[in-house]
């Protein structure tokens, strides 16, 4: 039940979402941008590598979602989230502050391809991100939009977020990522360029007889070349009804 306290957070046109997990809420606005099912499978697929203590960043974190849902299923020490535009940031901050996680989570705002300024190299374990999947600006209106920055390559590159990604983690840290398979082998050969070592992989099909709409990926900085490919994960049994699979991710 959401009461005076926790409306009185809310700005103008933001609201409360329940992530059903440990009673957990992150606030969003539908006008600026809103978390997808992309950052919950993200979550989900990260989660089986991060061991206890591991300290944690998710780069290009909006709102704080990928945080907020790994401090609930993982053991994590801390998470920091990194996030470039403010007004993404402080619904971060609002909801880590909601939620009662201060002590847990971080939220910084600045830059991806800054990192290295905000943050000591080797310092964390994991790394985390689901980066714009779209490349540059084509056919975009608005390109300073946060949908736009969010979902296309305005601010930075896949380059940059690998780049960042290496510098960041420890040798035999983990980064894991969601990106479009159909960019999957530049994707490859930029983690590789970086010395992150492609280790798993997992397709993500909307329906069982559709190609795949999104690629999970985790690579190891230092790793040896050995690739574990995860069978598929099908989103739908049907139109409307989600696979099991997809209920125990969301945690329903």
């Amino acid at each position: 039940m959401t009461d005076r306290n926790d409306m009185s957070m809310l700005r103008p046109g933001e609201r409360l979402d329940d992530l059903q997990r440990n009673g957990y809420r992150i606030i969003q606005d539908p006008g600026r941008f809103c978390f997808g099912m992309d950052a919950v499978l993200l979550s989900g697929f990260a989660s089986e590598g991060i061991k206890p203590g591991a300290k944690l960043l998710d780069m290009g974190t909006g709102t704080g979602i990928i945080p907020i849902l790994l401090e609930a299923r993982t053991k994590a020490a801390h998470l920091t989230g990194l996030e470039i535009q403010a007004d993404s940031a402080d619904m971060a901050r609002r909801s880590v502050a909601l939620n009662g996680l201060n002590d847990k989570i971080s939220i910084i705002q600045g830059d991806i391809k800054e990192a290295g300024d905000f943050f000591a190299a080797a310092s964390f374990d994991v790394v985390t991100c689901n980066p714009p999947y779209m490349i540059g600006q084509h056919g975009l209106t608005n390109p300073e939009a946060p949908k736009a920055i969010a979902r296309h390559e305005v601010l930075c590159t896949f380059d940059d977020v690998a780049a960042s990604a290496a510098k960041l983690l420890v040798t035999g840290g983990s980064f894991f990522l969601v990106h479009r398979p159909f960019r999957l082998a530049e994707i490859m050969m930029t983690l590789m360029k970086y010395k992150l070592e492609p280790k798993r992989m997992q397709l993500v099909y909307p329906f069982v007889d559709r190609e795949p709409n999104m690629v999970l990926l985790q690579a190891v900085r230092g790793g040896r070349s050995r690739l574990q490919v995860e069978k598929p994960l099908i989103i739908y049994e049907e139109q409307g009804v989600y696979t099991d699979e997809i209920y125990d991710i969301y945690g329903y």
